[in-house]
């Protein structure tokens, strides 16, 4: 299935970031694409509704504030799967929840405020469902940065991320920890953006500040990398991208600098990190992101991959996604 509507396809391809911080930026958005205000409100909230959007607005960034945010693993025995994805899914801090296959078969992100958020979080769901959480936190981040680009017909393939959207997707910032307005602003938009004319006037009566403050305050997050970008998260299942495998590799840990520099360079992955082993249940520590139509597409490209690795032989694997379990973000207490 795929998005064949112009104008949609058009806010897509646009504006997965880069989402103007003005008093009325559908309007802004509206002029850049031969469009009107009301068109573009209604094309988005169309676009969320129907799940062709996984949300809007902006994207936040945990560890860079200051917080915990790592990769998790549990191995559910398959009659108790739902009851754990419910589990699971329970904590606002869960941002994303995947169902893999592999004997490790429940991958799901915990974002929190605080370092020690992380380790109780991990603690209580291991308490809850009885079963060992195998925590892979990043130790290096080699490349981020997904996204789709839609043809004419509504056909969809991934590109590299526009340079002007890696201000946090490769932030070397130091952290900065928000500050009690900065706060109140994340709580008020963690969830997106509203679809009025004018949502940063509307955020300022909310937060008692002026708009101006509001859209300086946004900037500043911008750029210092608190907030990854502002703008369109497309739903890249519900686009045709099906084949969701990451691909995780055993690579000699005097190697994973060369080696993840040289698979975060290839165009078609959209995550390299380096991640702890588990030994002896898990031995890989390099971890790249490939999404694809379907895994025939996948796996041609891990084969691309492959020979670019020549004339190394590590082991590794493919871990297709089966279904989301869940996929919000960043929840800060209101």
């Amino acid at each position: 299935m795929s998005l064949q509507d112009a104008l949609s396809i058009a806010l897509i391809n646009r504006f997965q970031g880069g989402f103007p911080l003005v008093e009325q930026p559908y309007a802004e958005v509206a002029a850049l694409l031969g469009s009107d205000e009301a068109s573009i409100i209604s094309s988005i909230s169309t676009m969320l509704n129907q799940g062709w959007l996984s949300r809007f607005g902006p994207l936040y960034d945990a560890k860079q504030m200051g917080g915990g945010l790592t990769l998790a693993a549990l191995a559910v025995p398959e009659y108790r799967f739902d009851k754990v994805a419910k589990l699971v899914n329970s904590y606002a801090e869960v941002a994303h929840n995947y169902q893999r296959e592999h004997k490790l078969n429940m991958w799901f992100v915990v974002a929190t405020e605080t370092q020690q958020g992380i380790a109780d979080v991990i603690q209580d769901i291991e308490l809850r469902s009885g079963l060992p959480v195998y925590n892979c936190p990043k130790q290096q981040e080699f490349y981020v940065g997904l996204q789709l680009s839609l043809g004419a017909s509504g056909e969809v393939d991934t590109v590299p991320l526009n340079d002007s959207w890696l201000s946090a997707g490769l932030s070397r910032n130091p952290t900065t920890v928000p500050d009690v307005r900065d706060r109140k602003l994340i709580a008020a938009t963690q969830a997106g953006l509203t679809l009025i004319s004018r949502p940063y006037e509307q955020l300022a009566r909310l937060l008692d500040m002026s708009s101006t403050d509001v859209m300086q305050r946004l900037q500043s997050m911008l750029d210092n990398g608190t907030i990854r970008r502002i703008g369109l998260v497309p739903n890249h299942y519900k686009l045709g991208l099906r084949g969701n495998g990451m691909t995780v590799w055993d690579v000699p840990d005097e190697m994973v600098q060369e080696i993840g520099e040289l698979i975060g360079s290839m165009d078609f992955v959209s995550h390299c990190y380096q991640r702890p082993r588990h030994p002896p249940h898990w031995s890989y520590n390099l971890f790249a992101m490939i999404h694809g139509a379907d895994r025939d597409q996948v796996m041609h490209k891990l084969a691309i991959m492959q020979q670019k690795l020549s004339p190394y032989n590590f082991q590794h694997k493919v871990l297709f996604s089966t279904a989301v379990l869940k996929k919000t973000g960043l929840r800060l207490a209101n």
